[in-house]
Formats: structure tokens, sequence, C-alpha cells
């Protein structure tokens, strides 16, 4: 009874408020929602930043802060604060967010989606595979079993965000089970030796163990299945001679293999093409039930197989190489029906001289509605002799490729056309005296470059650069830069890179002028606006001169309060009306359409007004774009002394009354460069040509004359 008591004692003195200074208020009661039974709450352990939980005396788990144990940055360059809870057997007990500066979901779609999606990892286990669907248009909040894998829904404009958020939960729930779970210890890594190598047979490859098989019969899949594979019309017609199902595998990375299997070139090729720490494992199969169905996509995971290893599901991706591209040419190889290379690893990494445990997972139609699955287990298991224990003091534990990677593989397409515009606008920059010489060309390439951006880069790849991703430089270079951060958004970074070596070009007209998706929308507004009549006005150039510099005050202003406070200057930022009409759609509360709507409609008669006197992004563009090597836009004598038709034609008045191009304000539109090329436009051509003309006149009098 006296024990009883003390106990009672010390339940209720650890939930009395003040009782820790360790464990505020707060927190313990979201530990509580993460372990509903708990009774005791313990401090965070001085050797490890976890919270152990009781139930009594039975340990129900530990919940702990992502931030004390990943690092990993959020798109806003700072980490994404959330309390996790994993009990004894690895499975989630519940994820809250904390705290997080994720752009889109402050004043954006809302957190609402954000909480959806991590609600997802309540009750999964850690040993399964969580792969995030970012195909989908929104987060449902429900997730998709699939044997050793789970598919969690995305949130549509947020895959950054929410795949940032899986990989924290996961590298840090790893570390956490390794160090406090019994069953998740990690066996001592391996790595192939690269020197062992010797020419060898397939049947040589086979017997010493190098490559692993494994096969399964006609008889066998009819034993499991518990019917006759005649029953499965839809998958099978008349079954061959052969075996149902035989597999081979390989760990590439180990010369002994993929030199074998490759060849020395081709073995070298794929090394190149692939970062030093990717791990490749080869499957073949052959036979009525390949490893991959005939509709796999490659690039993607396989369906019909899984890897664990010490009871963690481990990713498999298959790396997209065609047959073309690496043919197997080991000697005496049997006929195969398909072969992948799959990258190995996740977070849970992969030790090759380890053993593991592949599933297959046989899936049959009875009819188009009753299906039978049966999942196989198949020993992965190679000849210790082609690796060597990795010294863990020289070797970071949990190095994983790093998740901006994935990222650009699945967006690949995405960027080989942002690319190849890029690289044909630059051409057309490159050449602007030559093309300007054809109007009609220029305006055509002009507007259907507006809504190639407006569309694609701005709409579909949400590719809008904003003010928010020079204050996030700034922050990461004061607080320790780190690439990763940035690499995050491929298109982003494509297009940042590609703005920030035209400053030095062309300046900040480039990006203002074709690569802005809101500077596009303003560009179509003031068309629609002329079209409707709508009177178009001319700020006087005295106030113009003024108003150009109310931009210059609001970046100084952003970019000092995000010094002072994040949270602020998110807000703040919220004078740009990007996110709102490109990233949303203008699908948002109702404030902030009517401010965004309200830019375009004043653009209808003021030509971009918000470009050029409110945009803090123009405004940091045009500071850097001082520094621009050339002035590719040429004058003449004539121009602003006494011809006005270049300034009068510019919509946004970057043509000074002495006829001096404003590089700080000019968008780069080229019109001025086709009326300069006009002979019918420019009064000095057309100078010319009556002088020219009258010369002619003369020559042909005195020609004519006796």
């Amino acid at each position: 009874m006296a024990g009883r008591a003390m106990l009672v004692f010390i339940c209720i003195f650890m939930f009395l408020p003040g009782a820790r200074a360790e464990l505020s208020e707060q927190k313990t009661a979201l530990i509580q929602q993460l372990f509903p039974s708990a009774t005791v709450i313990e401090d965070k352990l001085s050797d490890f930043p976890v919270y152990p939980v009781y139930q009594l005396q039975e340990l129900l788990g530990y919940a702990y802060e992502s931030v004390d144990l990943s690092p990993l940055q959020g798109f806003a360059g700072k980490p994404i604060s959330m309390l996790i809870g994993l009990d004894t057997h690895g499975r989630f007990t519940g994820v809250k967010v904390l705290h997080h500066h994720e752009p889109v979901f402050l004043h954006g779609l809302g957190e609402a989606p954000l909480f959806e999606f991590v609600d997802q990892y309540e009750g999964r286990s850690l040993r399964k595979q969580i792969i995030i669907n970012t195909s989908n248009t929104g987060s449902s909040g429900r997730s998709a079993d699939n044997g050793d894998t789970v598919y969690f829904d995305g949130v549509s404009k947020a895959t950054v965000s929410v795949l940032i958020i899986n990989d924290t939960v996961l590298s840090s729930a790893l570390q956490v089970a390794r160090r406090k779970l019994e069953g998740f210890a990690q066996a001592a890594p391996t790595k192939a030796k690269t020197d062992f190598f010797q020419p060898l047979t397939w049947q040589q490859l086979l017997e010493r163990g190098y490559i692993g098989q494994w096969e399964l019969s006609h008889e066998e899949i009819e034993s499991e299945l518990g019917r006759p594979l005649a029953d499965y019309p839809r998958d099978f017609g008349d079954t061959s001679d052969g075996p149902f199902t035989q597999l081979f595998f390989g760990y590439i990375n180990s010369p002994m293999v993929g030199r074998n299997l490759l060849g020395d070139d081709a073995y070298n090729t794929l090394k190149e093409r692939l970062d030093p720490d990717v791990q490749v494992m080869i499957v073949m199969s052959r036979g009525d039930y390949p490893h991959v169905s005939e509709n796999f996509t490659p690039g993607s995971n396989p369906q019909r197989l899984s890897l664990k290893q010490n009871g963690l599901a481990v990713e498999m991706r298959d790396l997209n190489i065609s047959a073309e591209d690496l043919n197997l040419q080991a000697t005496n190889m049997p006929d195969l029906v398909a072969h992948n290379f799959f990258r190995v690893g996740g977070s849970a990494g992969f030790s090759p001289g380890t053993e593991a445990m592949m599933d297959i997972n046989i899936e049959l139609s009875r009819n188009h509605l009753v299906k039978d699955r049966v999942v196989m287990e198949v020993p992965v298991r190679f000849n210790e002799d082609l690796f060597e224990t990795v010294d863990v003091s020289s070797l970071e534990m949990n190095e994983r490729e790093p998740v901006w990677v994935g990222l650009w593989k699945q967006r690949w397409w995405q960027i080989a056309i942002v690319l190849t515009a890029l690289t044909v606008l630059t051409v057309f920059f490159a050449r602007q005296k030559t093309f300007s010489q054809y109007p009609k060309l220029v305006h055509r390439f002009r507007w259907g470059f507006l809504f190639f951006t407006l569309f694609f880069i701005g709409f579909f790849a949400q590719g809008q650069l904003s003010v928010v991703n020079i204050y996030t430089l700034l922050i990461a270079i004061w607080d320790g830069f780190s690439l990763n951060v940035f690499m995050l958004d491929p298109i982003i970074f494509i297009l940042w890179i590609y703005t920030f070596i035209s400053l030095f070009v062309w300046g900040r007209g480039l990006f203002c002028g074709w690569l802005c998706p809101f500077g596009a929308l303003q560009e179509m507004a003031a068309w629609l606006g002329e079209k409707l009549g709508l009177r178009q006005i001319k700020v006087p150039e005295h106030w113009h001169r003024r108003l150009i510099l109310i931009k210059y005050p609001i970046l100084i202003g952003l970019v000092g309060t995000a010094f002072y406070s994040l949270t602020l200057a998110e807000k703040l930022v919220e004078v740009e009306p990007f996110k709102t009409s490109i990233t949303l759609f203008f699908v948002r509360h109702w404030p902030f359409v009517v401010y965004a709507v309200g830019l375009l409609v004043i653009g209808m008669f003021i030509h971009k007004f918000y470009c050029r006197y409110l945009c803090p992004l123009g405004a940091g563009l045009a500071i850097i774009g001082r520094l621009r090597l050339f002035s590719w836009l040429d004058r003449v004598d004539l121009c602003g002394s006494p011809c006005q038709h270049c300034k009068n034609a510019c919509g946004i008045n970057a043509i000074r009354k002495d006829g001096e191009i404003d590089y700080d304000e000019c968008i780069q539109c080229l019109e001025c460069v086709v009326i300069l090329n006009d002979e019918t436009q420019c009064v000095d051509k057309r100078l010319q040509n009556k002088k020219r003309q009258r010369q002619a006149n003369i020559l042909a009098t005195d020609a004519s004359l006796p």
C-alpha cells in the first residue's frame, strides 16, 4: 500500500503546474494527447533528448521535439518544429506541429491541410516505408496501406513542405528507435570492396553467391493460392514449361557483380551518372510472373516488390535505365523477361552485407471483382567476400539522399521544359537586334512567352519568385548557409540562378518583363483594358519619378523585419499579391482576393501599376541590376531631342525625356528596339530615308539633263 501511495503521489506531482522547469504545462498537455493513457511524463533525458512516457510503471514510449534530432530546414529556411510520439513497438502515436514558417500554410491554404497531413502518421509503424503521394489535388487526411508500403496523401501546392515534414519525422523517429527501442538496432554497416574483381561467367556468379536467386514453381503457387492457375484467365492463358517466377538479384556497387554483368565501360558509365553514396540493386526475372508488371512506370517504386532489413522497410526506386542504355552481357546469361536497376536505401538506409528480406507480392484476378493475393518472402543474402565493414567513426550514420534530389528526379520533365524555354529566350535576347527587324515576330514571340510564363511557369509549375526568397537567402547566410534549402524547388532554383546571371547582362528587365507570372498577368490586364476602351492614365513625369521610389522602402522594411521577426515579415509580405493570384488561383479569404484583383483592375488603367510602384522584388532586382555589364538598348542622336516616340510608346515610362533608358525600370519588352529598327516609325530612319531619296532624285535629275 505504501508503494502504491508513493506512486500516486509521484503521478500527481508530475502533473502539478510549475513542478518541472523542463516540461511546460502546454507541452505536458500535448504529450498527454499523444499518449492518452499516460500517468507519468518524465523530463527530457540528459543523454538523449526524449521524454519517457509511462502508464504507472509501464513504459508506453517516448515523445520528442523534431528540432532536437533533425536540423532539416523548411521551405522558408527555418526548421518545422513538431512534437512526435513513438510507442515501444515503433508505432507513431501522433504528430503535433508546434511552430513553422511555411509560407503556403500561413495566410495561404491555412493550417488545416497541414494538420490533416500530419494526422496520417498516427498508428503507422516506423517499420513500413512511407511514401508521399504528390500527384493528388489535396489532402484528404487518409492514407493507403499496401503491404510494407504506406502511401500518404500530400497537399496540393505544398509538396516541398510535406516532403520535408516526412523526412524530418522519419529520420528523427529512426534515431529514437535505434537508441531506445528493442529490435531496431542497426547492424555494423558494410560496403562493397572496390578492389575485389575477377572475370566470371553467369553460372560462376550464381554458384559463388555473388548473385542471389529464388524460384517459385507453378505447383508451389497453386498450393499457396489453394486453386489452379486456370482459375485466373485474366492473368494467365496457357502457362509455360518454365517456372512461375524466377528472381535473380545482385548488388551493382560491387565491381565483382557490376563489372561482370555490365562490362567495364557500361559499369563506369553508370558510376558516373550516380552520386557516390547511391546504392544500386539489380533485380532480374524470368517466367510467367516477372517482378514488374507490364504497366510499371519507370522511375517509380515497384508494386510487386518490397525490401526489409532489420525489420525496417527499405526504399526501392527504379533508376529509369533502359536496356539499351545498359545492356547485360555476362557470359551464358539466361533469357530474362525483365530487369531493373533500383536505388535502395531511403530513411532506413541499407547495409549490403547484412541479410535482408524481399517480398514479392503476387496478385491474381479471378474476375473483375475478386482478386487473390499472396506475399512470398525471398531472402536476400550475398557472399560476404563482396563486402567489408565500414569504420563507423568515419561514417555519418543515417546518411541519406537529400530530399531535394528526389524532387528534382520527380520533376525532370518540368525542368527540361523550363531549361529549353530559357535557352530559347537567351538566344532571342542575344540576337534581339536581328529579330527586332520583324515587328510581328517579336510581338507574337513575346505574347507567346508571356502565356507560357503565366500558365506553365506560374500556375502549373508554381515558379513565381518572391521577395521571400531574398530575405530567406539573407537569413540563411546570417544563420549558416546551406544550399539544400534552396534546392528544394527545382523550378524556383533554376529561375533564380538564371535571373541572377541575367541581372549582370541585361539588368532586371529580363525577369520582370518575361519570367514573372504576375507581371505577365498584369500585361494581359492592361491589354484587356485597352480592348475594352478604358481610359489609359499617364502618370505625370514628376509624380512618376517620385512614385517609383516607394518600392525601395518596402523592400528595406521587409528585409529588416525578417531579421527582427520572421512571423511579422510573413504577414507584411502580403504586399505581394503573388501567393493569392498565382499560388492559390484567387481561392483565398476575400480581403486578399480584393487586394490582388484591385491591383489588376488598376493595371487596366495604369500600365503595370504594381510592378512600377510597389513591387519589392523588382526593387531588389533593380539594385543588383545596376551592376549589369552592358546597355543593350541602342539610342540615336535624335532620341529625346526632339523625338519622343519611344518614350510615348513605353507603357511603364522607362525612357527619360532626354531619350536615355532607365534600366532600373525597364522590363525589356523590346518595343523601343522594334521602333528604332522600323523605318516607318523611327524619326531618325525616316529622315535618313528622305535624305537618301532627295539625293537619289538629284542624281536622277542630273542624269536626265543633256
